[in-house]
């Protein structure tokens, strides 16, 4: 194991470096904060690949369902 940093070290250091940039590890996400990143992303593709009145026709029928 000669030229290789122990474990702990490398755990010290990876904790350094990640909280140099400030951010925070939860493992959750708002809802909110998931639609706003994935819609702009499912937009494209669906105009992209024609599948825009596939969209509006699933969308149709789940608010047929819900208003039932």
């Amino acid at each position: 194991m000669a030229g290789t940093m122990p474990r702990a070290l490398a755990r010290t250091q990876g904790r350094r470096a990640y909280a140099a940039f400030g951010t925070r590890r939860s493992g959750t996400r708002h809802p909110l904060v998931a639609i706003a990143m994935v819609l702009p992303l499912a937009t494209l593709l669906a105009v992209v690949f024609g599948g825009w009145d596939a969209v509006v026709a699933q969308a149709s029928s789940v608010g047929v369902m819900l208003g039932r």
